[in-house]
């Protein structure tokens, strides 16, 4: 089979896949124009990519589609032909559970704030400094979850482990994941309210859809709890920027870990929201790497390729996306 691949992140884990996939006939082709990309996708028999848009789905011709991640929404998925198979992957959620914990640790120590204070010559501590805060320890806080997939659930059990306590709305609380979880509760998204003046720590780790985008505005950061930190691993577009940023500039709220964004970069320049938010003192700006680790990329290459396997073979495939 032709298989072609346009994301270049799982690119570089081609030996991997030509390994655990053998006999088929590869392009790679994340480095060729938007036309040569689109020329390529319309031969394929089966399509690997990150990103589709409407006009690509419409020529696919491929029998089987595998994007790269959990997230569909930059996939038209809805132009591809309605025999195409669907696969996504994930394999992120303990990367990105490290990095939630690491988001707390941060915030609660200062620790932005700290090192440019030490960079600068300055020793601030209540040893020096009588009137400087003091930390709080994992024990004494309350993470709330809004969502619970795969990533919230593993966010859960780390952060737990550790001391903290957790709560959680979503769409459908009796789900699977929500099981042997320990949640001192997990409730709807209509009791978000609860959760949001229950929390130390409000974690967005949700999918982006029409009932998600713009679901943290004004009106719930008021809820939120003024020291509290808001962590978003989700979709950039579930917050309003603009509320947000008067948020944190005004100490509605008392910071925010952002590792997405509203706008996406263009090579290695930043979107413009990056800059104004960065700047302010109780921000943790990341780029959209908190699921980044080797691990994550060497399972999602291993599954992609043995679901080509599975679909050249007629056996079930793993992860398949619903039709909506």
């Amino acid at each position: 089979m032709l298989v072609v691949v346009t994301d270049p992140i799982i690119s570089r884990f081609a030996d991997l896949l030509r390994e655990t996939a053998p006999g088929n006939d590869w392009e790679f082709v994340a480095g060729l124009s938007t036309e040569s990309q689109s020329a390529a996708i319309s031969r394929a028999e089966v399509l690997v990519c990150a990103r589709l848009d409407f006009r690509d789905a419409a020529a696919c011709t491929a029998g089987f589609v595998h994007i790269t991640g959990s997230g569909a929404d930059r996939v038209a998925v809805a132009d591809l032909p309605v025999e195409t198979v669907v696969s996504r992957t994930s394999h992120h959620e303990r990367s990105i559970a490290e990095h939630i914990l690491m988001s707390v640790l941060a915030h609660q120590r200062r620790l932005s704030s700290v090192t440019d204070q030490m960079r600068a010559g300055i020793w601030r501590s209540v040893a020096t400094e009588t009137d400087t805060a003091l930390h709080r320890t994992l024990d004494e806080l309350t993470i709330g979850f809004v969502g619970l997939g795969g990533i919230g659930t593993e966010a859960v059990r780390m952060c737990t482990g550790l001391g903290m306590k957790a709560v959680a709305v979503r769409r459908n609380p009796g789900a699977s994941e929500a099981h042997g979880a320990n949640l001192e509760w997990v409730k709807t998204m209509e009791d978000l309210p609860q959760l949001l003046a229950a929390s130390d720590v409000v974690v967005l780790c949700l999918p982006l859809t029409e009932e998600t985008r713009g679901l943290m505005g004004t009106k719930q950061f008021e809820q939120m709890r003024s020291p509290a930190l808001l962590i978003n691993v989700s979709r950039g577009q579930i917050v309003d920027e603009e509320a947000l940023f008067s948020a944190l500039r005004d100490g509605t709220i008392g910071g925010a870990a952002l590792d997405v964004w509203w706008d996406a970069p263009t090579g290695t320049a930043a979107p413009e929201s990056v800059s104004r938010f960065a700047a302010l003192p109780n921000v943790i700006a990341t780029p959209h790497h908190s699921g980044h680790a080797t691990q994550t990329f060497v399972r999602r290459a291993t599954e992609i390729a043995q679901n080509i396997n599975a679909f050249k073979e007629g056996r079930v495939l793993s992860n398949i996306l619903e039709p909506a």
